[in-house]
């Protein structure tokens, strides 16, 4: 038995106990708990990775294993989450909206899977741990702060349709890997920067989870900006 193997397995392993603690928690209505085990789960997820490069045993096994534990920590924790703390009091949406989050980020993983060996220097979608944690961020700023999510109305789940179909989107999201992928145009950093100042502000009676919104949110955000700064580059060059 190769005992190098262990470790990372350990840590995808640890994303699924995470992802579970995180429903059970939800189950119990401690959405604390919920929100934060799936944050959780996030740094096991980006341990078992680099823990596999350390020791050289990286294998399409654990590619495996580290997709299904996503699935798990970042589509369905995070749709049950958002179904138990919002979205049950919108009825048949709420329930459509949770589901489909869930079957995006299924999408998502398995045509990042086909795309692997296609796709480089950029994420093609929302990766589904930032999905996931844009929705148990923002639960936990609002659980911290207090805010009924019932004063959104339907934004709430509009939003968060809106970031599942981001997960499946052609969008073009930076990898941060320094191995080339698209421009990052000034004007969508600083875009991108004042969402981040303006969260930050408003949430800043809970600072630290107010933090991890703005991370993920702005970062969701900057894809779209960012691929519309490139695609408008694009259509300039090739006119007549």
């Amino acid at each position: 038995m190769n005992y190098r193997r262990i470790i990372p397995n350990l840590c995808t392993a640890s994303n699924l106990f995470f992802g579970m603690c995180s429903m059970l928690a939800t189950l119990h209505h401690d959405f604390f708990w919920g929100s934060v085990f799936i944050l959780l789960a996030l740094v096991a997820d980006g341990l078992d990775g680099r823990t596999a490069r350390f020791f050289g045993v990286a294998s399409e096994f654990g590619k495996e294993m580290d997709s299904l534990c996503d699935l798990g920590s970042f589509g369905v924790a995070p749709a049950l989450l958002a179904y138990e703390f919002c979205l049950h009091a919108h009825g048949a949406l709420g329930a459509a909206v949770a589901i489909f989050f869930a079957l995006c980020g299924m999408w998502r993983l398995t045509r990042f899977n086909v795309n692997a060996s296609v796709v480089h220097g950029y994420f093609m979608g929302l990766a589904i741990p930032a999905g996931g944690n844009i929705v148990a961020m923002t639960t936990l700023l609002f659980t911290q702060l207090g805010v009924d999510p019932a004063v959104f109305g339907v934004s709430y789940p509009l939003l968060m349709a809106i970031v599942a179909y981001l997960m499946v989107s052609h969008l073009h999201y930076p990898n941060f890997k320094g191995d080339g992928g698209d421009k990052l145009y000034a004007a969508a950093k600083v875009l991108a920067a004042l969402m981040f100042l303006a969260i930050l502000y408003a949430g800043r009676a809970a600072l630290v989870p107010a933090v991890f919104v703005a991370i993920f949110s702005t970062y969701a955000a900057f894809g779209i900006v960012n691929s519309l700064f490139l695609l408008f580059c694009k259509a300039k060059r090739i006119e007549p």
